[in-house]
């Protein structure tokens, strides 16, 4: 199969080609064709398996072919995505495939100033990628109208309808026209997801081109037990011993990316930080050092787990398992994509347990266990299972009573 099998026009096909784009991948040979036809779309498939071109391809024709003149103020194609780092991604694709196509585009989210964002709207934009609450903001300004959109993409949808966007999704629905074509894409979706996400679509076509909520097969996944105070000290001790190259590192909280960092510094190490506090020109400064081997560790919250795009990224390191198990899937993802291998290395405590057994039952996986000489832990991480369970520790065996039997009084001479 080819991309011209699936009906792409000519300067959709010329530039691919510039970009040595061969053969779709699963997931862009199935949506490519429904997306073109106009269907909505739920299409669940793994993290480094071409989502974005899958959607983007087939709207960027849509958008040339639909010809017509975009309004003041309005946008006829709109993608939301979580993160900011996503949708500079996002948006950078919809160039790089539409470089030859006479469309105007812009990415708008928080974090800079708005200003620049509502003058590009002015003159109206063919495609908008933004994040929820700053594109909320400039519809309150009347920065941004929806009277000529035809279509709705939410990417990394099962982030964007979980709990943390439910309130500003809401609100940006109840301003979209009803007749619109939606479309969903993520590497995973819950239940409770489908849900909600089958409310919204008007007869979808369901794409899964993977198992559900899978890791990528090419991703050798292990778990190091260690103590939580020790993990700064076993984290230098395997970079020494592995000769890590580049690492990318998820940390909890910012609080704790900002520790480690410290850390790192101190022990004379390149390294740089994402985190949601970052002012955005440093974030994406951050990640440019990075992708340019200028800096040797980068160390993240789950702002970067999703919408990082590295390529050749050998390994990922779970400094602390995330909350959220489906974000697991997302921080290996950042590895292995387009068919390389890669590690996923997660340092594991005894208070992280729950989180594993969580992780383990979602990619119905057990992951392997080491310990590394000189870092066992003195709190026993319970063991887990693919079900979720989590053994209990064993109680300590009591000590046999010992009857005691008082000496006899010795009897006095006389």
């Amino acid at each position: 199969m080819t991309f011209a099998s699936l009906g792409l026009i000519d300067p959709l096909l010329q530039a691919l080609s510039g970009l040595d784009y061969k053969t779709p991948t699963p997931v862009q040979a199935r949506a490519v064709p429904a997306v073109l036809a106009g269907r909505d779309l739920m299409a669940a498939a793994q993290t480094g398996t071409g989502k974005t071109a899958a959607f983007a391809l087939p709207l960027l024709q849509r958008l040339v072919m639909g010809g017509g003149q975009v309004g003041s103020n309005a946008v006829r194609v709109l993608v939301l995505v979580p993160t900011r780092e996503l949708a500079e991604q996002v948006h950078e694709s919809f160039r790089t495939y539409g470089g030859n196509l006479p469309l105007r585009s812009c990415v708008a989210y928080g974090g800079v100033s708005i200003n620049p964002q509502m003058m590009k709207l002015r003159k109206g934009v063919d495609l908008m990628v933004a994040t929820p609450g700053r594109l909320l903001d400039l519809y309150r300004q009347n920065a941004v109208k929806f009277t000529q959109l035809e279509t709705l993409v939410l990417d990394e949808a099962d982030r964007m309808l979980d709990l943390g966007f439910a309130r500003e999704l809401d609100a940006v629905f109840a301003a979209l026209p009803a007749t619109r074509q939606t479309l969903l894409f993520s590497a995973t979706f819950s239940e409770p997801i489908r849900a909600l996400a089958a409310t919204m679509l008007r007869d979808p076509l369901s794409i899964e081109v993977s198992p559900r909520n899978t890791t990528v097969k090419a991703v050798r996944q292990w778990v190091v037990t260690v103590d939580k105070k020790r993990k700064a000290e076993l984290f230098l001790h395997l970079l020494e011993k592995k000769r890590w190259g580049q690492v990318l590192v998820f940390v909890k909280t910012r609080k704790g990316v900002d520790q480690l960092i410290e850390i790192l510094l101190a022990h004379g190490l390149q390294a740089d930080a994402i985190h949601g506090d970052k002012p955005q020109p440093a974030r994406l400064r951050a990640l440019d050092r990075f992708k340019a081997g200028e800096v040797q560790i980068l160390v993240a919250t789950d702002v970067a787990a999703r919408g990082l795009d590295i390529d050749d990224l050998p390994q990922v390191v779970n400094f602390d398992l995330p909350i959220v198990a489906e974000d697991y899937i997302h921080r290996t993802g950042r590895t292995g994509r387009a068919g390389a291998s890669g590690d996923a290395i997660s340092l594991v405590c005894a208070d992280e347990v729950a989180l594993l057994a969580a992780i383990e039952a979602l990619t119905r996986q057990t992951l392997k266990r080491i310990e590394e000489p000189g870092f066992a832990p003195e709190h026993r991480v319970p063991m887990t299972s693919a079900d979720g369970s989590v053994e209990k520790k064993p109680k300590k065996p009591k000590k046999p009573k010992t009857h005691f039997t008082a000496p006899a009084k010795p009897v006095p001479r006389r």
